[in-house]
């Protein structure tokens, strides 16, 4: 999806992608034509906001933020909240939005409902964005194109495993919650997202997740991106009742100025550019 603003001009090749979630704010630029991340950040909340907290946290980050005041020639929304659903593309109508929503989400009348094409499996995500924010992006840079982060992990997860017949479990962590996709030769078998508020929710929903798929934790092969380090609590508790757990990589060509903690960290922000 792409708010356009004809009276904006694209005068450079600098990129910013903006990652927004009610427990924090992620925010990365690329310089394009050097092929470079020149500056990548990560907010974590004290607590979980309501939307008008979240745009005062995301306006406080640009007053404080220099560098992210400069001319972008593209800018980049990441939504990451749990208001989406994948409808296959024969089955979707764009008259009902919100019955796509509406049986596994708490979802308002006033809610702005859009969706994004996801090509490379013929589906359409249906979801949520939060529409203050994509307001206040419009009023500052003009053209700007904002997603799901649903949207990017399951296009890209499916284009590095299209040619890998084994299933995998990927999850992608974040402080207080989690996307699971589920891939098996090279399709989608699943896509989900669970808070979690101790490492004991985190096993729990991988491994009742696995159950209703019946996939073996003994040989399942669960591979983590995101916010996890080895050794940390989730990476242990994981461990401890899966034994083929790997990390996964973004497989992104980019030099970097301010190095991501790891190759597998700030996963869709990086790869939405």
């Amino acid at each position: 999806m792409a708010l356009q603003n004809k009276n904006y001009n694209k005068l450079n090749n600098i990129e910013l992608s903006i990652q927004i979630s009610l427990s924090g704010l992620s925010f990365c630029i690329l310089n394009r034509d050097l092929n470079t991340i020149t500056f990548l950040k990560e907010v974590h909340f004290d607590k979980k906001l309501n939307p008008l907290e979240l745009l005062d946290a995301l306006k406080e980050q640009f007053n404080t933020e220099n560098v992210l005041n400069d001319t972008f020639s593209n800018t980049y929304v990441i939504h990451d909240n749990d208001l989406s659903s994948l409808v296959p593309r024969p089955l979707f109508n764009e008259d009902f939005l919100a019955d796509y929503l509406k049986f596994n989400s708490k979802i308002l009348k006033s809610d702005f409902i859009t969706f994004d094409e996801l090509l490379i499996n013929d589906s359409i995500n249906v979801y949520v964005p939060y529409i203050n924010v994509n307001n206040f992006i419009y009023e500052k840079f003009g053209t700007f194109t904002y997603k799901h982060i649903s949207t990017i992990l399951i296009s890209d997860i499916l284009l590095i495993e299209k040619n890998i017949e084994a299933t995998k479990v990927y999850i992608n962590v974040s402080k207080n919650h989690f996307e699971i996709i589920i891939v098996s030769q090279g399709k989608l078998l699943l896509y989900n997202t669970f808070k979690h508020n101790t490492k004991e929710d985190f096993i729990y929903f991988i491994l009742f997740t696995a159950e209703q798929l019946k996939l073996n934790p003994e040989t399942l092969n669960l591979v983590l991106i995101g916010n996890i380090k080895k050794d940390d609590d989730l990476y242990n508790i994981a461990y401890k009742y899966i034994r083929n757990i790997s990390f996964g990589n973004r497989k992104d060509s980019y030099t970097y100025n301010i190095e991501p903690e790891a190759e597998y960290s700030n996963f869709a922000l990086i790869k939405s550019f």
